[in-house]
């Protein structure tokens, strides 16, 4: 059979006879050298993927504008949600540019901000992120994590709020951890890994996570182990001080399921010991507040969408429970004790819905929003009458509001000042049937005057997994593909979190399929309804959402013009092996399940390529240390869909370097990355472009 010529020569990938057998299925994996991330052989191939990609994309003479019209329009102040410690707020603020937001405080809200962290300074590259803090209840201290070049791992240490000056306290081998102060700042609970091997630390599964307490001013060699199960290597342990200080509040999680357990320890009582309250994994509790001994939770147990209810700790026996707020048909993403009233975060169709509560589960009111979109915030202490939420949408960018818990009122607080004018765009939410007949939302946002011509080129956007909700949110890179004439399709797929645990399930293990039927029937929904047609359209997504894309061109590869997978799943078969891949079982199930490893292979995008297909024009993105998704999962797949491939369509890498999954990566790293997609498409999608120039960047503020 002879090949269409190819117009890219791909660096050779050679392959090994490497066989697995799994329950008695042998598996060819003839790319597994390439899971050594450090070897001289994977770099240089990394090398000749990276040259071969950069070549290609360079020459595509949009991408320069692209990239200008990008930097222009990010380039304007981006604000985050204040704060409150002691008598002193918090917030972060990026002047436009700026590779990391940077931290400030301030003593009253019109008072000068002065500069308390900014992680811009600890790199020259601006790949030193913060990764993480926490504030001393009286505003004096702020315990931080720094993250280097994208890993998980984090280093934290100290800072005196008042001087800026960093006290002497450094600990290591932090991972998926925050921290939480004592009521008397003597010091703070924090949870940790052994030292991992010094060579394999970005590869090495994470096992047996410790809770410890530092105290201020010792070493970490002397920090007290508060809990730890050496015989439950998976549990992790996230603890948190109550409000009034007297508990330690244990979330017990294991791997990335939301069920948790939730135990406590009275920290009156040094002779205390560690309460199980809730021992088993069957629902998910988040802690609220307590009232003394009574502790409410945001809870899903007998409720998939959740609702609030009370324990008492003197008699936590399960028929005492009392409800306060029951369950209703929106989604209870959220609850906060502010005004001593509950401030509930709803999910309604996918946008965000507040309402406030009295302690007896009464509604007050609900909280006017600007629009439909999503909202965040409304933290702050049980007696606060202020807080600060900040409201986003397609079209909005993140807008923050100062709300009035006695009034009732929200005043405008800080209006980005963004170079487009939004009344250009509208945005429409529509349902469509998938395979199995489920309605599944989609957002679809774009220029107005959109001819429905069946030739519009089409961005579908999903993720489908890990209780995880894709809510409306703004994106200068989106603008810029409307700017161009895109059309920008998000589904809410099965495996999500929009409607409840039920969703959620709906998309995991033996119904994981489930999520890829919902993206298709999306794909396929847009060209019925004439947006775009197959040429045209290209899907995206990143994490869970490579592997979606993976999935669905492998299914489908007639249905698409273009593929962009980011830091996907793409070895379903190997996932658990590495780092903290074992905790995704939880969503994927396990190979090592008979009957979850078929429903595994069968639609593992490395396994599923077949030998002279033509795929769409795709572009894989992984960064060399990505210590979350490792970069084996992208470039085993990479190297096989080359191989495979007959097309004439290219199928490219783009391995970024000193970069991870994706937390904390600068703001020059995302434009290029950004450009690099947007070229790519252009070029794959056969897009006309106009690029716009005229710009007032700052309109006043």
């Amino acid at each position: 059979m002879s090949h269409p010529k190819q117009p890219l020569v791909y660096p050779s990938s050679h392959q090994v006879d490497q066989i697995d057998d799994y329950h008695g299925i042998k598996v060819k994996d003839p790319y597994q050298w390439l899971e050594d991330p450090d070897s001289e052989e994977t770099k240089v191939w990394v090398e000749a993927q990276n040259q071969v990609t950069f070549d290609y994309l360079n020459e595509i003479p949009v991408r320069e504008k692209i990239l200008q019209r990008l930097t222009q329009l990010w380039d304007y102040e981006k604000f985050g949600i204040p704060f409150k410690e002691g008598d002193r707020y918090f917030y972060f603020k990026n002047d436009g540019l700026q590779n990391q937001s940077v931290l400030y405080t301030l003593t009253s809200l019109d008072a000068e901000p002065r500069v308390l962290l900014d992680p811009n300074k600890l790199s020259e590259d601006g790949t030193v992120a913060l990764s993480g803090l926490a504030i001393s209840e009286d505003g004096k201290l702020m315990a931080y994590g720094l993250s280097n070049s994208g890993s998980d791992w984090q280093e934290w240490k100290v800072r005196d709020v008042e001087t800026g000056a960093d006290l002497s306290d450094n600990l290591k081998w932090i991972k998926f951890s925050g921290a939480s102060w004592t009521q008397d700042t003597q010091g703070f609970f924090y949870s940790r890994y052994d030292e991992p091997n010094e060579t394999t630390q970005f590869e090495d599964t994470n096992y047996f996570q410790k809770l410890f307490y530092h105290r201020l001013g010792t070493p970490q060699s002397e920090d007290t182990l508060i809990y730890h199960r050496p015989d439950q290597k998976e549990w992790g342990f996230s603890g948190g001080v109550s409000e009034d200080g007297r508990y330690l509040i244990i979330s017990v999680w294991q791997g990335s399921d939301p069920k948790n357990l939730v135990f406590y320890k009275d920290l009156n009582d040094p002779a205390a010991q560690v309460v199980e309250l809730i021992n088993e994994f069957e629902a998910s509790y988040s802690f609220i507040d307590n009232d003394g001994s009574v502790f409410w939770f945001r809870a899903d147990l007998d409720a998939p969408r959740g609702r609030v209810i009370a324990i008492d700790t003197r008699n936590p026996n399960r028929d005492q429970w009392q409800e306060i707020i029951p369950q209703v048909d929106e989604t209870l993403e959220g609850v906060s004790l502010l005004n001593n009233q509950f401030v509930a975060e709803y999910l309604k169709e996918a946008h965000t819905q507040i309402k406030i509560f009295d302690l007896t589960g009464a509604l007050v009111r609900e909280v006017e929003l600007p629009g439909i979109g999503s909202a965040g915030g409304f933290g702050g202490k049980r007696h606060d009458t202020e807080t600060f939420y900040s409201f986003t949408s397609f079209t909005t960018p993140a807008t923050i509001y100062h709300y009035d818990m006695v009034s009732g009122e929200s005043t405008l607080f800080r209006q980005p000042q963004v170079g487009f004018n939004p009344a250009d765009y509208e945005t429409k939410q529509v349902f469509y049937s998938s395979k199995d007949g489920t309605q599944v939302p989609m957002f679809i946002t774009y220029k107005k005057g959109l001819q429905l011509e069946g030739n519009n080129p089409t961005y579908l956007y999903g993720y489908g997994g890990f209780n995880v909700s894709i809510t409306p949110s703004f994106s200068v890179g989106l603008l810029v593909w409307m700017e161009m004439g895109g059309v920008y399709a998000v589904a809410n797929l099965r495996g999500g979190g929009e409607y409840g645990e039920e969703w959620h399930q709906a998309g995991t293990k033996l119904n994981k399929q489930n999520v890829f039927d919902d993206f298709i029937a999306a794909a396929e929904w847009l060209i019925a309804n004439r947006y775009t047609s197959p040429a045209k359209l290209a899907i995206g997504g990143g994490s869970n959402g490579g592997l979606l894309v993976g999935a669905c061109m492998t299914q489908r590869p007639d249905l698409f013009g273009a593929a962009l997978p980011a830091v996907g799943v793409m070895d379903m078969l190997r996932f658990h092996k590495f780092t903290i891949g074992w905790a995704w079982t939880s969503d994927y199930g396990s190979p090592e399940n008979p009957e979850e490893f078929k429903a595994l292979y069968a639609y593992s995008p490395l396994h599923n390529l077949k030998p002279g297909t033509s795929y769409p024009a795709t572009l894989i993105t992984t960064a060399d240390h990505d210590d979350r998704v490792v970069p084996a999962h992208s470039f085993k797949f990479a190297a096989a869909l080359q191989q495979a491939h007959a097309g004439e369509k290219p199928v490219l890498i783009r391995i970024e370097t000193k970069a991870g999954h994706g937390a904390g990566k600068p703001t020059t790293k995302i434009l290029e990355e950004i450009a690099d997609r947007w070229a790519f498409l252009v070029r794959s999608l056969d897009i006309n472009v106009l690029i716009a120039s005229s710009y007032n960047n700052r309109q006043g503020g």
